[in-house]
C-alpha cells in the first residue's frame, strides 16, 4: 500500500473556545474513522523559522504550512477521496495530497 502524506494550509482559527473543541472533536472523528490506514496522526506545526542557500537565518516559512498527516491509500484517488472529507477543509483550509516515495 502507498503511502500519503496530508499537508495542512491556512484555515481559519475558530472564533471561541466552544467553536475550537467541537472542531477539534469532529476532527478526531475523521481521523479515528481511518483506522489503520493512518501511520502518523496530525503533526501540528508551530515557530518556523528559514535557512537560506546563503546561511541566512529568518523567522517565519514561505508556505502557510501549519501540519501533515501521514496515512495509507491504495491509489492517490483514494487519498484524494479521504482528503475530501476532512473537517480541516470546512474551517477555510486547504490539503496538499502527495504520495511518498521510497527511498
Amino acid at each position: 500500500m502507498k503511502q500519503f502524506v496530508f499537508v495542512y494550509l491556512g484555515g481559519n482559527q475558530p472564533s471561541s473556545p466552544e467553536e475550537a473543541s467541537k472542531h477539534f472533536e469532529k476532527y478526531m472523528g475523521w481521523l479515528s474513522s481511518l483506522g489503520d490506514a493512518v501511520v502518523i496522526p496530525t503533526i501540528p506545526l508551530k515557530d518556523t523559522t528559514t535557512v537560506s542557500p546563503d546561511g541566512k537565518i529568518a523567522e517565519g516559512g514561505s508556505s502557510a504550512m501549519s501540519g501533515f498527516t501521514i496515512l495509507k491509500a491504495d491509489s492517490m484517488d483514494a487519498a484524494l477521496s479521504i482528503a475530501k472529507e476532512c473537517p480541516f477543509l470546512e474551517i477555510g483550509g486547504s490539503l496538499e495530497v502527495s504520495e511518498m516515495m521510497q527511498m
